[in-house]
């Protein structure tokens, strides 16, 4: 479908649109490669980075794929922080290339191709997850590679296409364990259109062959593991509903999941694929992402989680700003043109400001440092490993044969896995998410350096406990280690048997 029912779509040469948006794309990239050099690893990256060093078929966490990716990415780049983000990175890239096409798919011209790139491009959730290394990155891929592909099959009616969207979906479940709740409703969303007709292909159930055969390999690693995963998201939930992180759902979707200066045109673009007549066959999309947000709102999770679904709608509206464009006179489409490039230019810089470590200089005084809890959590990490590495260098030779280095959170067991050894640190041990599984040693450690743990848990826990050092950094940064993590304790071994303590130590992170 190449038109929309406000008129005929503006042709321009596709080379034109080509050259645009690889434009685009380039100068996105290189505004994050300029940036994302400085500060440091976030804590959820250091336990992505943790668990590539120990790759298996799948973590308590996510599946198998973005360790695998971040293990190519330590044996090209090393500790080079802008290379170890670059999978991320070009991920993120590579959703503006699919927004465009998907607004091209609808009929849009080079115009509404670039309105739509540079939509998603300056919406904050895009923009963080081209700055850290983290698995939503990638979820975010697959979702809209699966919607650009939909868009392919609803406008040509080749049921082959299906076989891309299973192959597209069983990389999301190599990423994400949530991406199973897409797939589902996306089902639910063609039961709900005539594009039901699909259940009948033989491509559709090659598709999900495609996808379970992909996904094979982690699931039988679920079933040897007794589902810890599905244990490890009841707990987060839990956790994040018991702390309010949920409360926020529906100004996260104005603010996280798109650029709330441009919110009209999302919207825009969901009505059109609902309700327009000439964009039916499209209607699929407006009922899959309405349900993906629905979902999520009902399931109290965080608002972030339906923030792939925005790639599509911005497509979309962008297509809807093209024939506004065509069908007003030429000062007004001009005005329109130019309100809507301001609107985007703003909102990046003001999103931009709040989520980029930008002024390259750490302090306190820094404005997105106050505003943006992630960045301070980049904070700090080489320091603490620092202090560690005193704590260990003190003890006698034949001790530190005999001591372990044991972590609160996961962290901490990243940072210390990943600075520690050119310290002359061992690799940590901790009961967090995979870490229990890798277990305590053999022999059991008869001494800890012990971290993440308050003082009364310690003292509870362990036998002849002394404050040993403080876990901080220079620049004051007050965030979770520092705040709620200061100290670093010297202990004998647990007061239970260590295989009972270590059963019993088990968390979730």
């Amino acid at each position: 479908m190449k038109s929309a029912d406000d008129g005929p779509a503006l042709k321009a040469p596709q080379k034109t649109a080509n050259w645009t948006i690889a434009f685009i794309v380039l100068a996105m990239a290189g505004l994050h490669i300029f940036t994302n050099g400085h500060y440091g690893l976030h804590r959820d990256e250091l336990q992505v980075l943790d668990d590539a060093g120990h790759l298996a078929w799948g973590f308590v966490v996510y599946p198998p794929l973005t360790p695998f990716l971040e293990r190519i990415s330590l044996i090209l780049f090393g500790h080079w922080l802008i290379g170890l983000r670059m999978f991320s990175l070009l991920a993120q890239m590579g959703v503006l290339v699919l927004s465009a096409l998907i607004a091209r798919e609808l009929g849009g011209n080079w115009r509404a191709q670039a309105v739509a790139a540079l939509a998603v491009a300056v919406s904050p959730l895009p923009m963080f997850e081209a700055s850290e290394f983290q698995y939503t990155s990638f979820d975010l891929l697959w979702f809209v590679l699966m919607a650009y592909f939909l868009v392919r099959l609803l406008q040509s009616d080749d049921g082959r296409w299906w076989l891309a969207i299973g192959a597209a979906g069983g990389l999301g479940l190599e990423t994400k364990y949530s991406m199973v709740f897409y797939l589902f409703l996306l089902g639910a969303a063609l039961a709900f259109t005539p594009a039901r007709k699909y259940f009948r292909s033989r491509w559709l159930w090659y598709g999900v062959a495609i996808a379970f055969a992909i996904c094979l390999p982690n699931l039988i690693w679920q079933a040897r593991h007794h589902f810890i995963s599905y244990q490890f998201l009841h707990s987060i939930n839990a956790r994040d509903v018991h702390e309010g992180r949920a409360k926020h759902f529906w100004l996260d979707q104005l603010l996280i999941n798109a650029n709330l200066l441009l919110t009209p045109l999302w919207l825009a673009g969901l009505i059109w694929l609902a309700a327009a007549r000439k964009s039916a066959i499209f209607r699929p999309l407006a009922w899959w992402g309405a349900m993906v947000v629905i979902f999520y709102a009902g399931a109290r999770g965080r608002g972030y989680y339906a923030g792939a679904v925005y790639p599509m709608f911005f497509a979309a509206g962008s297509v809807v700003w093209e024939h506004w464009i065509a069908a007003l006179r030429s000062w007004l489409a001009k005005s329109l043109q130019a309100l809507t490039l301001a609107l985007i230019a703003l909102g990046g810089l003001a999103f931009g400001a709040i989520l980029l470590p930008v002024p390259f200089t750490i302090s306190a005084k820094n404005l997105n440092l106050r505003l943006n809890s992630d960045l301070r959590e980049e904070i700090g990490w080489r320091e603490m490993t620092a202090s560690v590495a005193r704590i260990w260098q003190h003890l006698p030779p034949a001790a530190r044969a005999r001591t372990a280095i044991l972590t609160g959170n996961y962290g901490e067991t990243g940072a210390i896995d990943f600075y520690g050894p050119a310290l002359g640190l061992p690799a940590a041990i901790s009961g967090v998410n995979t870490a229990w599984y890798r277990g305590y040693g053999d022999p059991a450690p008869q001494s800890l350096i012990v971290l993440g743990l308050g003082p009364q848990t310690v003292r509870r826990r362990f036998h002849a406990c002394r404050l040993a050092g403080h876990n901080g950094n220079r620049y004051g940064i007050k965030n979770e280690e520092s705040v709620d993590h200061p100290d670093i304790f010297l202990c004998g071994p647990p007061r239970q048997s260590w295989p009972v303590f270590w059963q019993h130590f088990r968390m979730f992170g």
